[in-house]
Parts: structure tokens; sequence; C-alpha cells
């Protein structure tokens, strides 16, 4: 019989090859899918700074204006937010997932009192942006975009992050500025002994050097070696790695 003239004896391989094929590649996929989750032996990987210049200008002026507070970096929102119906928690997490400010300020205990974004280069999208804004304000969170060479000032910020008055915020930096001068003197004072005490020791006659006979010092080196942390430290007990 001439299989040309009937096309089902060749369209039954035909078929079966592609069965096949798709069986194969099937296999073929899933064994990438589990390479992909295989936890390599060696990562291809680095470290890099959290923040780049222009952030960690803007990081050191919160730390200083928010100086009895936390300033959290590149926090997602996901983080400090909560969503009302848990039916629908997965559906926000997969939209706000990836949605982060670049700085958060939090009290002591945790809670968050408002964010701050730094533009990059290309600036901050003006959905983006919004987005955020509409999510934190009502929230009760204040969202604010700064640059480092336009910042607030620390009694605007703090206003709007703490509630405080100006003659709140003179009172605490009258009160910083006094504990710096505490601290100051007690560092000058201690300074000031700890030279006394060094010169007085320098001049004191052998005789006074402690476990002394006839006059010459005794060589302390052996106890010193014991009980000095950096020659040999305080936990010297050997144990496997972790």
């Amino acid at each position: 019989m001439n299989t040309w003239n009937n096309p089902w004896l060749l369209a039954v391989p035909t078929l079966a090859l592609l069965a096949l094929g798709a069986f194969l590649h099937r296999i073929w996929m899933d064994r990438q899918a589990r390479e992909r989750r295989r936890i390599p032996k060696h990562w291809p990987l680095s470290t890099r700074a959290l923040a780049n210049s222009e952030e960690a200008r803007v990081w050191h002026w919160l730390a200083r204006a928010f100086y009895d507070h936390h300033v959290m970096i590149k926090l997602p929102v996901t983080r400090f937010t909560l969503p009302r119906d848990r039916e629908q928690g997965v559906e926000w997490y997969k939209l706000l997932g990836g949605v982060y400010c670049t700085f958060t300020v939090c009290r002591s205990d945790g809670r968050v009192l408002g964010c701050l974004d730094v533009p990059g280069s290309a600036g901050l999208p003006r959905s983006t942006r919004a987005l955020k804004h509409s999510l934190l304000t009502q929230c009760g969170l204040p969202y604010w975009v700064v640059r480092s060479n336009s910042l607030p000032t620390v009694a605007e910020i703090r206003a709007e992050f703490l509630g405080e008055s100006s003659l709140n915020h003179a009172m605490r930096e009258r009160e910083m500025e006094e504990r710096a001068i505490i601290a100051a003197q007690a560092n000058l004072r201690t300074a000031l002994t700890r030279q006394r005490s060094n010169r007085s020791s320098d001049f004191s006659p052998l005789s006074n050097w402690p476990n002394s006979t006839a006059g010459e010092p005794r060589s302390d080196f052996n106890s010193q070696w014991q009980e000095n942390s950096f020659l040999m430290p305080l936990d010297s007990r050997r144990g496997d790695l972790l």
C-alpha cells in the first residue's frame, strides 16, 4: 500500500513524534527549574553599600535631626502596614511587595512616624510618588521627598513627623548642647587625670615598683600575657565552626 495515498499513516507517527518532543521538553524545563532552585556552592554575588552618596548625605542629616529616634533605610511598606481584609492580603502583597521608602523614621518600640524618599539621577516617577503619598497619608504617616541640596530645617521635619512646636525643639537643642558640654568637660577631666598619673609614675623611684628586690623592678610580663585579652582572648576555648 502506498503511504502517500493514505494521509492517516503519516499523521500517526507525526503526532507520536510531537508528543515525544513535548514530553522531552517538559522534562528539560523541570530540570532547569530544579537547577535554579538548587543552592549554589559559589554564590555569584558581591556586597555593596546600602546607600549611594546622595542618600548617605540625607541619612547623616536625618540621624542628627532624629537623634532620639531610629532611622531605617529602604524598608518595604509591607513591613509596617497590614491589610484590613486578611483574605485580600496576598493580592495586596503582590502589589506592594516591591514598594519601599528610602528612609523610615520610627520610635524605639517600632512604631513608624513617617517616611522619606531620595530621588535618584532619573528622578522619582510621578506614579510611584502618588502611590506612596496616597498610601502613607491615608495611614496617617507623613511622606516627604527630599534632596541633599534642598533639605528642610530640623524644626520643620520634626514638627511634621513628631508634632513638636518650635519651643519644644529649641528646648531639645539647648538640652543637647548642655549634654555635649557636660560630656566634653568629663572627657577633659579624665584626660587630665590620666596625664597626671602617667607623669607621677614616670618619676617614681625604682624601689616603689611592686615585688621589687634590691631596687630592681621585677618583670611582670607573664601575668600581663595571661590577663591581656588582646594577646590572649578571654574566651580561649576551642570550638567547631558552625
